[in-house]
């Protein structure tokens, strides 16, 4: 990476460097180094990140460039898994949808951090409501960078069609009812205990732009698990990510 990159970042501490310098991987160091610098990251922060692979997790690397001319693209900001080690949730224990909302809105500022930039907290069991039915969505943010509403919709089991489908509906009835005209079509992320890629392959999700199931662990995994379980996504990915990588 050119010197000047580096000196634009003067604001990172030593300690921020230390730890930057042992990330092998040229665009993830760019990362982290970005991010650091922008979102204004402690050192736990930046250990936390480099160590469940926050870089990695996302659907698609960022884009390059100045950010203030290059439009961001949502699987930049997507993750696969998420970590939610900072729950203090036992990792084989069913914790129950409602158990892990309150878990998530109690610990709501690391949750945003584990999100990442851009997302603002709108509200939990969000009402829609149609002309003959009320909707409660789980969680749902703004993302002032991507423009959009996210909606978040928590599955402690394996992810099923009706999941795929109720999430759908969900984005549908938003992108009718409260999306703003200057606002970006809205996206829905339902965060599951588990899923098949298979089912993934041929769902919606494989086309859609606007859907993504994403897994979640209560447990800090090892680089090994972690590193395995990126391994298998990365060759299942779907052609819409393979075409934003190019």
């Amino acid at each position: 990476m050119p010197e000047k990159g580096y000196a634009l970042r003067s604001q990172l501490s030593w300690t921020h460097w230390r730890l930057v310098m042992r990330v092998e991987q040229p665009a993830a160091r760019e990362y982290y180094i970005r991010e650091c610098a922008e979102q204004n990251w402690s050192t736990r922060t930046l250990e936390r990140a480099i160590a469940t692979r926050s870089f990695d997790r996302l659907l698609a690397a960022p884009a390059q460039g100045d950010s203030l001319t290059t439009a961001p693209h949502p699987l930049e900001f997507i993750k696969d898994p998420y970590v939610l080690e900072f729950l203090g949730l036992p990792e084989h224990t069913e914790p129950g949808e409602r158990k892990l909302e309150d878990a998530l809105t109690v610990r709501l500022r690391d949750f945003l951090m584990e999100l990442g930039k851009g997302f603002s907290f709108v509200g939990r069991q969000f009402r829609v409501s149609t002309e003959t039915s009320h909707f409660y969505v789980d969680l749902v943010f703004y993302n002032y960078l991507l423009k959009c509403f996210v909606l978040i919709d928590l599955k402690t089991k394996k992810l099923t069609h009706a999941d795929i489908g109720q999430m759908d509906m969900y984005v549908r009835i938003f992108d009718d009812l409260k999306r703003a005209g200057d606002d970006n079509p809205t996206l829905g992320i339902i965060l599951c205990a588990d899923k098949d890629e298979t089912l993934v392959r041929y769902s919606v999700l494989s086309e859609s732009q606007q859907l993504f199931a994403s897994k979640y662990r209560l447990v800090l995994p090892s680089e090994e698990e972690l590193k395995a379980e990126l391994d298998r996504r990365h060759i299942l990915d779907w052609p819409e990510q393979e075409d934003v990588d190019e």
